[in-house]
């Protein structure tokens, strides 16, 4: 079994999100053949809690105004190190770049075929973690803040 159309299209639309957030490493597993309660993973990185939120907050904004879905359940807001978004056809993992490299989820499912990502997701993947935000979340050039 493969990850259906639909699957897809919410990986593109929580993955364009997040990379307009400026999440780095963005990356989507089809796990639709080793887990029966969802088709697909995308996890993202944040340097930092605030950013979290703000990618998160954009991920869940830009599916419900493009696809019309919310999540069935969103987990660790309140500590912003780790925000689980679950759509039930896809789970969403936003976290902070210290619990991903501790929690390697990279590495658990490496055995998983990656899905393919919008050109700007997959750019994520040289992004510099410290990259510059505003308050919002939102690229600023230079080093304002």
């Amino acid at each position: 079994m493969t990850a259906t159309d639909r699957s897809q299209e919410l990986i593109d639309v929580a993955a364009q999100a997040a990379a307009e957030k400026l999440a780095h490493d963005i990356i989507a597993f089809d796990v639709s053949d080793v887990l029966s309660i969802t088709d697909a993973f995308l996890i993202a990185s944040a340097a930092n809690d605030r950013q979290v939120r703000a990618i998160a907050e954009e991920i869940e904004d830009q599916l419900r105004e493009q696809l019309d879905i919310k999540p069935v359940r969103r987990e660790g807001e309140r500590e912003g190190r780790w925000i689980l978004l679950d759509y039930l056809d896809i789970v969403v993992h936003v976290q902070h770049s210290e619990e991903r490299s501790f929690y390697s989820l990279d590495r658990l499912w490496k055995d998983c075929p990656e899905l393919p990502l919008p050109a700007d997701a997959l750019a994520t993947r040289n992004r510099p973690e410290g990259a510059v935000t505003d308050a919002a979340g939102n690229a600023t050039a230079g080093g304002e803040s």
